[in-house]
């Protein structure tokens, strides 16, 4: 089974693929432009891979609370272009796998 794992950063979003073990199979680095042709090329990149679920680690501002209608948006961002992207619904729809989401200081921890 494969995963893929996305770091979303103000400069640059790092794309990777791993196996169940954790091992990271392969990576790319696609510049961080505007939402709709950043986006673009983060899903034609995983739609390649056949990947079961996507674990996201974003810039912020970040809606957290799955009980909120803005849940997986980057909110407040001062980053032009992407305050209010929907980014868990966008790339959910569209490679059609669970993702999970947090901030990309929480993702950086290692699992335990």
């Amino acid at each position: 089974m494969l995963y893929g794992a996305l770091e979303a950063g103000g400069t640059k979003m790092v794309c990777a693929i791993g196996d169940e073990s954790g091992k990271i199979l392969e990576q790319c680095s696609i510049p961080t432009r505007m939402p709709e042709e950043t986006l673009s090329s983060i899903i034609e990149y995983f739609r390649k891979k056949e990947i079961s679920a996507l674990g996201i680690a974003s810039f912020g501002p970040l809606c957290l609370d799955k009980s909120k209608p803005k849940y997986g948006y980057i909110t407040t961002t001062p980053k032009p272009g992407w305050m209010n992207c929907d980014l868990v619904g966008t790339l959910g729809s569209a490679l059609n796998v669970p993702i999970g989401f947090d901030t990309d200081v929480n993702g950086s921890f290692p699992v335990k």
